[in-house]
């Protein structure tokens, strides 16, 4: 236990949380371990868990034949390492994930939290929930930052092809 909740401590997620938050957070953890290119979820399936990286990288992919690319079937839009957090947005709502998650290298660990624990918890200590909530939206917001410069850079870099 003491392993995870020094793991939790360097999590950005979990960004100054005291030691009792820490290990409350702590006893609601899972650890799983995937194999290289293991699925974790996939794009379109119900979202009730929090995922935290203790080893190993996640691909985020989405899939393009929704978007009627049919040469590439899935697209990573994002690499996650160590102590990065993903499926938060399951902690907002329930509602369908909008990306996949695989593992991209050999024993990827991760701590999986229940989303209805966790919201518990959050219900419980007020302060444990709002310094998470606080971390969850500071997190939302940088991966929100990043994409619109990718798409930036997509839709002002990106040479233009006449008709």
């Amino acid at each position: 236990m003491n392993n995870m909740i020094n793991f939790l401590k360097q999590s950005d997620i979990f960004y100054q949380f005291t030691p009792t938050q820490l290990e409350l957070v702590g006893n609601l953890c899972q650890e799983v371990v995937y194999n290289s290119g293991e699925i974790v979820f996939q794009e379109n399936s119900s979202s009730k868990e929090l995922y935290v990286i203790v080893q190993g990288e996640v691909d985020i992919l989405i899939n393009r034949s929704t978007t009627g690319d049919l040469e590439k079937k899935e697209t990573a839009v994002a690499r996650l390492r160590r102590g990065q957090s993903f499926g938060e947005v399951a902690l907002v709502d329930e509602g369908l994930r909008s990306a996949s998650a695989r593992s991209a290298q050999k024993d990827t660990r991760l701590l999986v939290i229940q989303r209805d624990k966790l919201i518990m918890l959050c219900e419980t200590y007020p302060q444990l929930g709002y310094r998470l909530m606080h971390n969850l939206a500071a997190d939302l917001a940088m991966k929100i930052r990043n994409t619109d410069l990718r798409i930036r850079e997509q839709l002002l870099y990106k040479p233009h092809t006449s008709a």
